[in-house]
């Protein structure tokens, strides 16, 4: 499995010069954004009113926070950090020698990415990205599939699970590209954020019928 994995993201991480290399950080970060979380609940306005939203940003926030503190166990960070510790967390792709061919230790390799040490590298990480240690499971991964499962099945517009797909996709690439996971550390995060998502919309749809709003 593992050898499958660190084929598959090499066959997808690229250095793809400067600019794509400032065009996927800001995919993956936050401000980007803003603009989809006011759409998302705007949508969700329209569609069941104030105290239908209010309902929705509780569930949303909820699963978000969830979602991430989830993946954070596997990563030995966040509230929930220290429940497995027997558990080896993995090392993030830009951290991991034998992608490299090399027999060190993945802090060797940590030093010589933040030193932006020149060679002739075969993973391509912006200097911008060298950050953490681990990777699986990505956090980015079932929060943005959380997000998108939960308001897809409250919206229910075609146009907008398209854009939700869209923008997932973006997402979980640039975590590739930035050489911060591999493809499975995603899967398991997308199966993390699918399970929370849907459930945040069990519980929606059970609530609104509860105090019928």
């Amino acid at each position: 499995m593992y050898d499958f994995d660190h084929n598959l993201f090499l066959a997808l991480n690229f250095d793809g010069g400067a600019f794509t290399d400032r065009l996927m950080l800001l995919i993956s970060g936050t401000a980007v954004w803003l603009p989809l979380y006011a759409l998302i609940l705007w949508l969700v306005w329209r569609r069941v009113g104030w105290r239908g939203t209010l309902l929705f940003l509780v569930l949303m926030l909820a699963a978000l926070g969830l979602a991430d503190m989830i993946a954070g166990i596997f990563k030995h960070n966040g509230l929930l950090g220290d429940l497995l510790p027997g558990f080896e967390p993995r090392w993030r792709p830009m951290f991991t020698p034998s992608l490299e061919g090399l027999d060190i230790a993945p802090d060797s390799l940590r030093t010589l990415r933040r030193l932006a040490a020149p060679g002739p590298w075969n993973v391509h990480v912006p200097s911008e990205a060298v950050s953490g240690r681990y990777g699986t499971v990505s956090a980015h991964a079932s929060t943005v599939v959380a997000l998108a499962v939960l308001s897809c099945t409250v919206i229910r517009r075609r146009w907008f699970t398209w854009l939700m797909i869209l923008s997932t996709l973006l997402i979980c690439y640039s975590r590739i590209y930035l050489a911060k996971h591999f493809p499975m550390d995603l899967v398991w995060g997308t199966l993390v954020g699918a399970a929370l998502g849907y459930g945040a919309y069990r519980l929606f749809v059970a609530v609104r019928r509860r105090i019928n709003c």
